[in-house]
């Protein structure tokens, strides 16, 4: 049984079914401009306006509300070089040794390496930590639920925020990614998820010319 003092009323917008259209067609339309980009401009982008991003991707549902992510906002010049060091050590890896023959091909298209300039020339880095377990203050673990389901969907709020206010961003991860919580000097129940550089596109910017699957290919209506 449920204790209903836990409970509070909740009350949804109500939008006729043209609004309703309108307005997910609207959002589509937004995010469907939506890139991942690897050329930044080093333009700065108000502290104010990453802290909003962080707070949408905040809001995204959790397994048992336990809201098991964290984000790290690095600006730092000194910290942004480290993790590119580190980062660009991981990908030499992983482009000569670990990557078989028909990921590399799958890559072509999108011209990269390992080398990863914007880690230092975009504004902020945010690393998305997933925390599998919080510590009590007696350091005992107490287990989080679904975190990996959990956390894509902040991190997918997070992308969405930054695409809708304007900035551009890239999902980063130079597997293994051990080497951020050293640096970050994050706890033991942190993990790294996800490094995303985010700020202005250079004047400059490219991105491959690249098709999303069309409706009938991501779905099936049973009706």
């Amino acid at each position: 049984m449920k204790d209903t003092k836990s409970f509070i009323s909740y009350t949804l917008t109500k939008y006729s079914p043209e609004e309703m259209l309108q307005r997910s067609e609207w959002l589509y339309n937004l995010l469907n401009q939506r890139r991942s980009v690897r050329i930044f401009s080093d333009d700065p982008v108000p502290k104010k306006v990453i802290e909003n991003i962080i707070l949408t991707a905040g809001t995204a549902p959790s397994g048992a509300h336990k809201q098991p992510w964290h984000f790290c906002v690095v600006s730092d010049p000194d910290i942004k070089a480290q993790i590119r060091v580190a980062a660009e050590k991981e990908e030499y890896e992983n482009y000569t040794r670990r990557m078989s023959h028909r990921w590399l091909e799958d890559l072509k298209p999108f011209g990269t390496d390992h080398l990863k300039p914007f880690l230092e020339i975009a504004p902020y880095l945010i690393v998305v930590m997933k925390k599998p377990y919080e510590v009590d203050s007696e350091g005992k673990k107490i287990n989080n639920y679904y975190v990996n389901e959990s956390v894509g969907l902040a991190t997918g709020m997070l992308l969405a925020a930054i695409h809708n206010a304007g900035l551009i961003s890239l999902t980063h991860t130079p597997s293994p990614m051990r080497f951020l919580r050293k640096i970050l000097k994050r706890p033991e129940n942190e993990t790294p998820f996800l490094l995303i550089p985010v700020g202005q596109p250079h004047k400059k910017m490219t991105v491959p010319n690249l098709r999303r699957k069309p409706l009938e290919k991501i779905s099936d209506f049973y009706v």
